[in-house]
């Protein structure tokens, strides 16, 4: 007899999430997957300026922040043909990697770790033991037996005040939780520090980007011109600042974020063999180093990978209308040519139409639509995209970076390549992947460093920024590999202004509703199978869902271009 049990919200996410799932002999039988808000910012920006569609599309999503309007000006770029100057790109590229450390610490401690850490029990703690463990494992200089001590009593008269905040509703005790008292104090600590250190970080964003969250970007270049002795613009002063902090990020991830990871990991290595999933991985390709246009020089390179065989490497062509194609068989719209047809986003429809149940419901009807995410699929092929994909397609194709860090964590842990398909490999991932970007990082500042000494300020190429110039019809498509995965941006322009535009998100990807065929996505797949220990404290569905970390808030919207509710959820 199986039993049905429900979660929503999901809460350690960026917007709203249901999971409902079937429970039977203590394993998920059946899972799925719904996007609770409204998607309709592509309907927004019709009849709008090209050139103005970087600035609504990067309030999409708050945590993720300028992957949108990059990936929105690459799309303008890509159908005016503008080139930007290689500053631009490299400014870009800096400010790209200081999104992924940011938002990979944040994910690991303040979204993901309660799902491994037990708040509570790091007050079984001994504050000597900790700081032999933590001065075991990383040179990390808050490491005393009494900053430790100190940590244990804030957390007691935390607890015993019996008003524990975003601690709340934890899963404290529960017998899936292994961790010793030792490592949850540790975790416990860390995450307080990171709180601190996502605060520094961001102000790279700023220095370029004018602020941060939703820094400027401009189509053809950046809104911000070098001046080595100009106060008002990038000066000597602000590079420093800018290498200094990513020096810094660079030490919190080799000091803290990546042996909590490893220390933590080797006690749930159990989860290298739940949470696999489709065993299908796409990732777009990004960080280029010799000009967008060249995607052989991306740091992260493109490809998919199908049903776990990393001998074959297939190409990804975002402008071939065979290749991704999305569904709304089983969402909230409709297609003006039937349902069951896929469309390609450059002929993509946005068009709502919600038959479901209004709130408070107790379970959605899987026979029909359930969700506000479309259905993207590659060639037929429901995708996992993210840190996992990127990570298992740098190792397939071989390069050396990848290869390194990956077999090295897996001798250290002592587990197989395959562990890498699992909730734990996905965690992992995430990880490893900081370590690689934060060494680039600093490779695009000293190279920006270079170009600046000799003589090379450019930031900006306007030669097509007049509509006068451009072509009365031209579509473009600009891509991106965000924290969560491949973000997709497909744009037509009619007579200067936009007719369609149409967005394919990492979240999109992960999390949709079933196909026409019944193929079920990354998320539904990643569950089955998955051990429940109790059903009222599912705690094991939270990590393979947290593992992606998803981003509701990409994925769907909620108000209309008037700012009027379109459906409104209330939770009982």
């Amino acid at each position: 007899m199986s039993q049905r049990i429900v979660i929503d919200p999901i809460t350690r996410i960026e917007g709203h999430l249901r999971v409902e799932a079937d429970i039977q002999d203590g394993k998920v039988v059946n899972a799925y997957s719904s996007g609770t808000m409204v998607r309709l910012l592509e309907e927004i920006l019709r009849g709008r300026d090209p050139r103005d569609a970087w600035a609504f599309v990067g309030r999409v999503c708050g945590v993720c922040t300028s992957t949108h309007s990059l990936t929105s000006v690459r799309a303008v770029e890509d159908a005016l043909k503008i080139t930007v100057p290689p500053n631009a790109e490299l400014v870009r590229n800096i400010m790209f990697a200081v999104l992924y450390m940011h938002d990979h610490v944040v994910h690991f401690y303040h979204l993901h770790a309660l799902d491994w850490v037990d708040i509570v029990n790091a007050l079984q703690a001994d504050p000597k033991k900790t700081a032999e463990i933590a001065q075991s494992i990383s040179n990390y200089p808050k490491s005393s037996v009494g900053h430790f001590s100190d940590l244990k009593k804030r957390i007691k008269k935390f607890v015993d005040s019996g008003q524990l905040g975003i601690f709340a509703n934890g899963y404290w005790g529960h017998s899936a939780y292994k961790l010793p008292p030792e490592i949850n104090l540790i975790g416990v600590s860390h995450y307080l520090d990171a709180l601190e250190w996502q605060k520094e970080i961001v102000k790279v964003q700023a220095i370029f980007g004018g602020k941060n969250p939703h820094p400027n970007y401009l189509v053809g270049g950046m809104a911000c011109s070098i001046g080595l002795n100009d106060a008002a613009g990038i000066n000597a002063e602000r590079l420093a600042y800018v290498h200094q902090l990513l020096k810094d990020a660079k030490k919190f991830i080799e000091q803290v974020y990546i042996p909590d990871l490893l220390a933590i990991a080797s006690f749930y290595k159990d989860w290298g063999a739940i949470g696999g999933g489709l065993g299908n991985f796409l990732s777009y390709g990004d960080l280029p180093t010799n000009g967008y246009a060249d995607k052989s020089s991306f740091k992260f390179p493109s490809g998919v990978i199908l049903n776990k065989d990393i001998s074959k490497i297939h190409e990804v062509d975002l402008s071939d209308e065979g290749h991704v194609q999305e569904f709304v068989n089983n969402s909230w719209y409709d297609y003006s040519g039937g349902n069951e047809v896929g469309l390609h986003p450059w002929k993509g429809e946005t068009k709502l139409n919600y038959d479901g149940p209004q709130p408070p419901y107790d379970n959605l009807d899987f026979n029909k639509a359930y969700s506000f995410l479309k259905t993207p699929r590659w060639k037929g092929h429901a995708m996992e995209v993210g840190p996992l994909a990127r990570m298992v397609i740098g190792y397939a194709k071989g390069i050396p970076e990848y290869k390194e860090v990956v077999d090295s964590t897996l001798a250290k842990l002592e587990v197989p390549v395959t562990a890498l398909f699992s909730t734990l490999g996905r965690t992992a991932a995430r990880g490893l992947e900081s370590i690689l970007v934060a060494d680039w990082a600093l490779e695009f500042y000293d190279e920006l460093i270079a170009n600046i000494k000799n003589g090379d300020i450019r930031m900006a190429n306007t030669e097509k920024f007049e509509p006068s110039t451009w072509d009365a019809s031209c579509k473009g498509v600009g891509y991106a590999e965000a924290p969560r995965g491949a973000l997709g941006h497909w744009i037509v322009i009619e007579n200067q202004k936009i007719k369609n535009y149409q967005l394919v998100v990492p979240t999109t990807w992960n999390a949709s509703p079933r196909d026409p065929k019944g193929q079920v996505s990354a998320y539904e797949s990643a569950l089955l199978d998955t051990p429940i220990a109790d059903p009222e404290n599912p705690v094991e569905i939270l990590r393979t869902v947290h593992s992606f970390d998803p981003c509701m808030a990409c994925s769907v919207h909620l108000y209309d271009e008037e700012g009027k509710h379109i459906s409104q959820t209330k939770v009982v």
